[in-house]
């Protein structure tokens, strides 16, 4: 049980730090890949923030399955 709160606090971290690189602005943006509004769009750089995102959270699923199929608590 402690272990599914580790993972739900370090997914909700994960992915309140992934909001705020992808809804501000920071030197290396790059250009707009996808506009989503006159002033919004999908940067260059944005693609490596949710590329980092999927695969910290698809690690941190693994992880939190793996240990109950190893019997740990």
């Amino acid at each position: 049980m402690v272990r599914w709160l580790y993972v739900v606090v370090i997914g909700a971290v994960l992915s309140g730090f992934a909001f705020l690189l992808l809804t501000g602005q920071y030197i290396n943006d790059g250009p707009v890949l996808v506009s989503v509004t006159g002033r919004h769009g999908l940067h260059e750089g944005d693609v490596f923030v949710i590329v980092g995102w999927t695969v910290s959270m698809g690690a941190l699923l693994r992880l939190a399955l793996s240990s109950r199929r190893h019997g740990a608590a």
